[in-house]
């Protein structure tokens, strides 16, 4: 070795791209099966609209945002204890709250100030 190498390790930095893929399946759902999708997806609607027009109301009024966990409690658990919603109940807790945190994830967007450049 000469006096101007150096003894100290190569780091190398490696970045990955993450690749997203969609895959497409068709589904043949029994009619019960398909009653019970529709039930879903009907309770995650009407979850996602009401929230929706909760957070469109507090923009316009200028309040701060609501936060999903407040957004949860009000929409799933309160409603669900409510006799119009009660109905919700019927089904699983987790789409409900992930339309929620689409809505979230969206919102960020949607009520965000408009950037001209």
């Amino acid at each position: 070795m000469d006096k101007n190498s150096n003894n100290y390790p190569i780091i190398l930095l490696v970045y990955i791209r993450i690749i997203k893929a969609r895959f497409k399946y068709p589904i043949y759902p029994t009619p019960g099966q398909k009653y019970r999708l529709a039930k879903v997806f009907g309770c995650v609607r009407v979850v996602w609209n009401d929230s929706l027009a909760c957070c469109q109301e507090k923009y316009k009024s200028g309040e701060k945002k609501t936060i999903n966990p407040e957004l949860q409690k009000l929409f799933i658990t309160q409603a669900k204890k409510t006799e119009n919603r009660e109905w919700l109940s019927e089904v699983s807790a987790i789409p409900l709250q992930q339309s929620l945190n689409d809505l979230n994830r969206r919102g960020e967007g949607l009520f965000a100030p408009k950037k001209l450049f």
